[in-house]
C-alpha cells in the first residue's frame, strides 16, 4: 500500500467520524483508531513470521493533525477564540524549519507583523528547501509546529490575526 493511500485513509477516517478501521492484506495490516481526543492514530503492523524464533510485529504509530471538530469537543472556548484567526497551512509534505539555518534567527515569531509575500518558514522536501511565504497580512498569534519536525500537506503551521 502506498503512503498516499494510507494518508487518504487517515483523512477519510477523521472526516467520517468512524472510531476504528481495520484493513488487512497479504503484506500488511493497518488499524486506524480515533481516540477521544479526535486525532486518528495509525497502527501499521508487518506480518509475523512463523519460525521457531518468531520476529515480533513492527508497530509504527503516526498521528494526523487534529481536525477542528475534535478540538471543539475538547475545548470549546479556546476554539471560539481561535476562530477569528487565519491559519497558514503547509503546502507540502516535508520537514518544517523556522529559520534558514541553525545559527540564523527565525523568520517569524509570536507577535511579529507579516505581510503577503513575507517568508514565514522553510519546508524541506527531498533535499530541496522551499521558502514558504505568507499570503495574508496580519500578526502571528501562535506557532503550531516545532522546529525541525515533519509536517503533512495542509497541516496548520501558524495562526495569524488578520486585524
Amino acid at each position: 500500500m502506498k503512503l498516499t493511500e494510507i494518508q487518504d485513509l487517515i483523512k477519510f477516517v477523521s472526516k467520517s467520524g468512524v472510531s476504528e478501521v481495520e484493513l488487512e492484506t497479504k503484506e500488511i495490516k493497518i488499524v486506524i483508531r480515533t481516540p477521544k481526543s479526535g486525532q486518528p492514530v495509525l497502527m501499521q503492523q508487518a506480518p509475523v513470521m512463523a519460525a521457531p524464533m518468531a520476529v515480533a510485529p513492527v508497530a509504527q504509530a503516526v498521528t494526523a493533525p487534529a481536525n477542528a471538530g475534535g478540538e471543539a469537543k475538547s475545548n470549546g472556548s479556546a476554539n471560539s477564540d481561535e476562530a477569528k484567526y487565519v491559519t497558514i497551512k503547509s503546502p507540502m509534505i516535508g520537514t518544517f524549519y523556522r529559520s534558514a539555518g541553525p545559527d540564523k534567527a527565525a523568520f517569524v515569531g509570536v507577535g511579529d507583523e507579516i505581510t503577503a509575500g513575507k517568508p514565514v518558514c522553510i519546508i524541506e522536501a527531498m533535499k530541496l528547501f522551499n521558502e514558504i511565504e505568507s499570503d495574508i497580512k496580519g500578526k502571528i498569534v501562535k506557532v503550531l509546529v516545532d522546529d525541525a519536525t515533519p509536517v503533512e500537506y495542509d497541516q496548520p503551521l501558524f495562526l495569524v490575526d488578520p486585524s
